[in-house]
C-alpha cells in the first residue's frame, strides 16, 4: 500500500517498468522522482479532502461547512467554541427528532441540561380530566382551552451553571454508580447559553405552524 511519501510512489512506478534500463540509472530515477513528488501530493491531498469531508474527522472552516449544508444559518459556530463542542452539537443535531412533544424536551434537555415544564392546553394528560391528568380538586394545574389549538406553553430552565450537560463532576453530584459521570475533554464544556440559544433550540424542532409561548426561568 502507498504511503504517500515520495520515494515510495517512484519505486511503486519503477517496479512496474520493463527492465530497459541499466543499473545504476541516475537520469530514470530523477525522472521518476518528480513523478512520485506529484503524486505523493495529489495523495496527501486526498488523505486531506477524506478527512475534511467527514463530520468526525472535519476541522475549522470545513466543519463550519458541514454545519451550513445540513442546517443553513440555524446551527453557527459560537464565539469561541472549540471543533470538539461544536462537533458535539452537530451529531446532536443531525438526526435530532422533530415536531413531538419529547422532541422538544429533548432538545432542551441537550441544551441546558435541564427539562422543561411543557403545557398544552388541548391535552386531557395536561390540563386533567376524569380519573386522570394533573390537575382536579386540590390539584394545582391549568385549565385546558380547545380554542388553543397547535399551541403549547413552555417554561424553559436556563443552565444551573457552565459545563457538560447530564454530566457531573467530581463531588458534584457524580461518582461511581451515583448519577451520570465520564471523562471528558474540557473543549465539550458550554460556553453559556443565552436566552436566543433556547429560543433557538425551541423553534427548531416546532411543526411548521405551531407556537410556543416560552418562559425562560432560572
Amino acid at each position: 500500500m502507498a504511503t504517500g511519501d515520495q520515494n515510495d510512489m517512484a519505486a511503486r512506478i519503477k517496479a512496474v517498468l520493463p527492465p530497459w534500463f541499466g543499473t545504476p540509472s541516475p537520469i530514470l530515477n530523477a525522472l521518476l522522482a518528480g513523478i512520485g513528488a506529484i503524486w505523493a501530493f495529489v495523495y496527501s491531498l486526498l488523505a486531506y479532502v477524506t478527512t475534511e469531508t467527514r463530520i468526525a474527522t472535519a476541522t475549522g472552516i470545513f466543519l463550519d461547512m458541514i454545519s451550513l449544508d445540513f442546517f443553513g444559518n440555524g446551527l453557527p459556530r459560537k464565539t469561541g467554541e472549540s471543533d470538539a463542542a461544536f462537533r458535539v452539537r452537530i451529531d446532536q443535531n443531525i438526526l435530532r427528532p422533530q415536531a413531538t412533544r419529547e422532541a422538544l424536551s429533548q432538545a432542551l434537555v441537550d441544551l441546558t441540561g435541564r427539562a422543561p415544564v411543557i403545557f398544552e392546553p388541548t391535552r386531557p394528560e395536561d390540563t386533567g380530566s376524569y380519573t386522570s391528568g394533573g390537575a382536579g380538586y386540590g390539584v394545582a394545574g391549568g385549565w385546558g382551552d380547545l380554542s388553543l389549538p397547535f399551541q403549547c406553553f413552555v417554561t424553559a430552565y436556563r443552565p444551573r451553571e457552565n459545563g457538560i450537560a447530564n454530566v457531573a463532576g467530581w463531588n458534584g453530584g457524580g461518582g461511581y454508580g451515583v448519577g451520570p459521570i465520564e471523562y471528558a475533554d474540557l473543549a465539550l464544556a458550554s460556553l453559556g447559553i443565552s436566552d436566543s440559544d433556547i429560543d433557538a433550540a425551541i423553534a427548531a424542532v416546532l411543526p411548521a405552524a405551531t407556537i410556543a409561548w416560552t418562559r425562560i426561568s432560572n
